[in-house]
């Protein structure tokens, strides 16, 4: 399931910085609800896409969509103290760092900077999180901005009918 901000979903830096730290603290939120999951073998995975927030859930169990629910139920009621805010906000401007001190990965960066229209660099997403400029307010009312103006793209495959795939767009846009 794809979850994409309708329009252009990055304006600026701080928003695709901001984007960054909602999914890690979303998955940092989810860690403890999501465990029971863990240990049923069942697995998701949330991720920055291309076009917005992807969240995958797999495994073999008719619990899966319960899983699914909890995601959705986290991401719509999303928050963050200023500790955790603190903590995702430096581990991330080490990751953006060790992509800087890297060569090829830089070397990724800038090429890819060339060909995609829009895309900004990891100096500059490095930048607006080392300036300290980004708040736990700004994450709040960037996460409250981002479920307002949503759409969903969907693709579930296994073992469910086509009425159970109804069911998750449809629990989706509720």
């Amino acid at each position: 399931m794809s979850l994409v901000q309708e329009g252009q979903q990055v304006q600026h830096t701080q928003s695709l910085v901001l984007f960054d730290l909602l999914v890690n603290i979303l998955g940092h939120n989810l860690a403890e609800p999501a465990y029971e999951a863990d240990v049923a073998q069942l697995d998701y995975k949330l991720s920055v896409g291309e076009h917005g927030l992807v969240i995958k859930v797999k495994g073999f169990n008719h619990k899966l969509p319960l899983l699914f629910h909890l995601i959705l139920d986290h991401l719509a009621d999303f928050s963050a103290c200023q500790d955790v805010f603190n903590m995702f906000s430096e581990q991330l401007k080490k990751a953006y760092f060790n992509i800087l001190i890297r060569p090829e990965k830089l070397g990724k960066d800038v090429r890819l900077l060339v060909l995609e229209h829009g895309r900004w660099s990891m100096v500059e997403k490095y930048q607006a999180l080392a300036d300290g400029g980004l708040t736990v307010e700004q994450l709040m009312e960037f996460s409250r901005t981002f479920k307002t103006q949503l759409y969903a793209e969907g693709l579930v495959q296994g073992n469910f009918t086509s009425q159970e795939s109804i069911q998750f767009l449809q629990y989706v846009t509720e």
